[in-house]
């Protein structure tokens, strides 16, 4: 048997029924770890879910990479590229690569009878991976478009309608501006509304509406195989950078047939801001994380420390009995991991129980103009749980060697005298 342990255990098992000053302290430093712990999962669960909601919607509207004509410019008027490259196949065959979609995007204007409002029609084909705008669909369904006819079905936001007084099936007319075109810049579309979504990213929502790539085909008189670029999605965005890097080896360091070349982006090149906004949320975290640590340690250190000259009458009768120092310093070591363990185990559960509240009633929300979501979303990821617990426990566990030195310095004639 473990006598230091059965020494510890007896302590712990004698303190729960005892009513001295200790023991609400000691359960202030549980309470303390508990709290600490809580703050620490639900930042983390906070943060990363509310980074995750963020990059998932914009990596929606644009993809993870791009291939784009390298002339073209910041604005939505894209200049062509062809279709049909001859390495597109060896840029679908690299692993992590999940779908190669064409697009192009062009800025209209949609007037009803009492609003008018800019937008941008983004263009699809055939192959546009319609996962996201499913996800996200509130009414209707998505839009059908095929190979060989023009369709003028399209999808439009929640936010867009509610701005345009339009709904579900109605149509409306987009007027297209082309400056190269002398004698009759202006071209109109008119288009039936199929399908609404809602993303919650008011900056998207306001600004894109999807449609069939024949009519950006039309209005800029482009060949059927000329797009305004392509959209790559990756499985996994931890390999962005590194899958940008192979799409560019393939892509961007060469000349096509006409002379022009291609460039290659990722989402974070296109929305920096976005991005570095979200990057600096680390550091949010990183703070909370050292100061929540801080405060449990100082905590569980005091409450060992009161929990030791509790027991100094003990500790003096053990040392005259022949017990080392380092035997001592395990038994109350013992005694800290059962109240440190204790203080995580309710920490896990007060901030689970909470994540999943908010996971399923959105009851914490946020100003939707400043945060781009109108509720704080959560990541309940058991592998962040699992870091975050075995740093806090061995962080706290090598501050609590600090406290029980004051084992050694006690004296075994002086405790037993005044006992």
């Amino acid at each position: 048997m473990n006598t230091e342990y059965f020494i510890a255990h007896r302590f712990i098992k004698s303190q729960k029924g005892s009513r001295t000053y200790t023991t609400p302290i000691i359960r202030l430093s549980v309470i303390a770890i508990a709290m600490s712990l809580a703050v620490m999962l639900i930042s983390v669960a906070v943060v990363t879910g509310f980074k995750q909601e963020i990059r998932n919607k914009v990596i929606g509207f644009g993809g993870h990479i791009q291939i784009l004509n390298f002339d073209s410019n910041n604005s939505f008027e894209n200049n062509p590229i062809d279709s049909e490259l001859d390495f597109l196949d060896v840029i679908k065959s690299l692993p992590g690569i999940k779908t190669v979609q064409a697009y192009a995007t062009k800025p209209a204007m949609i007037k009803t009878k009492t609003e008018i409002q800019g937008v941008v029609l983004k263009g699809v084909g055939s192959d546009f991976d319609t996962s996201f705008f499913s996800q996200n669909l509130s009414e209707g369904r998505m839009i059908k478009i095929s190979n060989i006819e023009k369709s003028n079905e399209v999808l439009i936001s929640g936010r867009l309608a509610d701005l345009l007084g339009l709904k579900l099936n109605d149509k409306f007319i987009a007027f297209f501006i082309d400056e190269r075109s002398g004698s009759n810049p202006i071209n109109r579309r008119v288009f039936n509304i199929v399908g609404i979504y809602r993303t919650s990213l008011e900056t998207f929502d306001e600004q894109f509406i999807i449609g069939d790539i024949k009519h950006i085909q039309t209005l800029n008189a482009w060949e059927d195989y000329e797009i305004g670029g392509f959209e790559i999605l990756i499985d996994d965005y931890k390999n962005l950078n590194l899958l940008t890097e192979a799409v560019r080896d393939i892509a961007e360091y060469r000349f096509l047939e006409d002379g022009s070349r291609l460039k290659v982006l990722n989402i974070k090149d296109i929305n920096p801001q976005i991005f570095d906004w979200l990057s600096l949320l680390d550091m949010n975290v990183w703070v909370i994380l050292i100061l929540m640590v801080c405060v449990a340690v100082i905590n569980m250190i005091s409450g060992l420390i009161i929990l030791i000259l509790d027991r100094t009458p003990s500790i003096g009768l053990l040392k005259a009995i022949g017990t080392k120092n380092k035997s001592l310093k395990r038994i109350f070591l013992y005694q800290a991991g059962y109240l440190i363990i204790q203080g995580m185990v309710w920490g896990n559960l007060i901030a689970l129980a909470l994540l999943i509240l908010q996971d399923k009633n959105h009851i914490i929300k946020l100003n939707q103009t400043s945060y781009f979501i109108d509720y704080a979303p959560v990541n309940i990821n058991f592998f962040f749980f699992l870091i975050v617990n075995i740093t806090s426990l061995i962080t706290i566990f090598l501050f609590m060697i600090l406290p029980v030195i004051i084992v050694t310095r006690i004296e075994p004639v002086k405790t037993l005298r005044y006992s």
